[in-house]
């Protein structure tokens, strides 16, 4: 289910605050060299990058320096290969709209984010390729470890018993997407129009069941089903949304990579079936391993691509 990309990069950079990060803008900004300083699988790390995300963890207000910023980008250059192996990159255009995202969560435009970013050091670009590995790399995770983590009939019985016998109970929605697409080469010039134009159509979306015909007055609109959609595979960004909407609603709009998109909440109902509770369980699962750090199995992951690397300091 595609809905503007699931991974939230402002939380993933909620220690990022704007605050910390004027106050360093307006020092000189970081002269960084460009001297080969690591090759990891004939990937060379230049001493400039290594600058950067020095500079990157000052903004964060993370110590660590230089080697913490060499151990980083390391792990970024393994990231990034078996990200491309396995083709689970995100697109440039869910990095720009996180980047928009993160820069309009603080007030600021993406161009006064982006003179922020040179003038402490980091640079946009050295954001967006941080940014572009923190989003793609839980794809490959799940990709790789997503079905070993279904629960059997026997895991489910037993999970319920813990919990008294009972199902637990979660909400399903049935969902469809109104999209106002936009083109990559107008993005600029009319996402404001098409903005007011897609918070103007939400008054008289007439329901899902004629939503293509209303679709049809308007130019460069698609209707997509989304089918069925419980509370816990909501993602983050619509997360809220979804929740503040009523049955028979549309949820606020988001500018996202094809356009200016809203959610229709065809149906909502209370469910309890053997689908829902796995489903429940599992987000109990990845609640816990998220409030204990690293998922484990992003971390084995990692630690098995650095057993094979080629690592050699300069």
């Amino acid at each position: 289910m595609m809905m503007g990309g699931k991974f939230s990069i402002v939380k993933a950079l909620s220690a990022l605050a704007v605050a910390g990060v004027l106050s360093i803008a307006s020092g000189a900004a970081v002269q960084a060299a460009s001297g080969v300083s690591v090759i990891v699988n004939n990937t060379v790390i230049t001493s400039g990058d290594i600058a950067k995300r020095v500079a990157f963890l000052r903004l964060q207000r993370q110590g660590g320096g230089a080697a913490e910023a060499k151990k980083q980008l390391i792990d970024e250059v393994l990231k990034r290969a078996e990200i491309a192996r396995v083709q689970q990159s995100v697109s440039t255009q869910e990095v720009d709209a996180a980047y928009a995202r993160f820069a309009a969560g603080n007030k600021l435009s993406t161009e006064q984010l982006g003179k922020i970013l040179d003038q402490s050091g980091v640079g946009s670009e050295h954001f967006k390729q941080y940014i572009a590995v923190q989003m793609s790399w839980p794809r490959v995770v799940n990709f790789r470890y997503g079905s070993a983590s279904r629960l059997s009939g026997g895991d489910l019985v037993k999970r319920m018993m813990e919990g008294g016998g009972d199902k637990p109970v979660t909400t399903e929605y049935f969902l469809q997407q109104v999209i106002f697409v936009i083109p990559e080469s107008k993005r600029g010039a009319i996402t404001a129009k098409r903005q007011a134009e897609a918070n103007a159509s939400r008054s008289k979306f007439p329901g899902c069941e004629t939503s293509k015909v209303f679709a049809a007055n308007y130019r460069d609109v698609s209707i997509r089903s989304l089918g069925r959609v419980l509370a816990q595979q909501l993602p983050e960004d619509w997360k809220p949304l979804v929740e503040k909407a009523g049955d028979g609603m549309t949820t606020g709009t988001r500018v996202t990579e094809k356009g200016v998109e809203y959610l229709a909440i065809c149906k909502k109902r209370q469910v309890n079936d053997d689908a829902a509770a796995e489903v429940v369980f599992r987000a109990e699962d990845i609640g816990k391993k998220k409030a204990g750090g690293e998922d484990p199995n992003s971390e084995k992951y990692l630690e098995e691509l650095r057993s094979k690397a080629q690592i050699v300091d300069k």
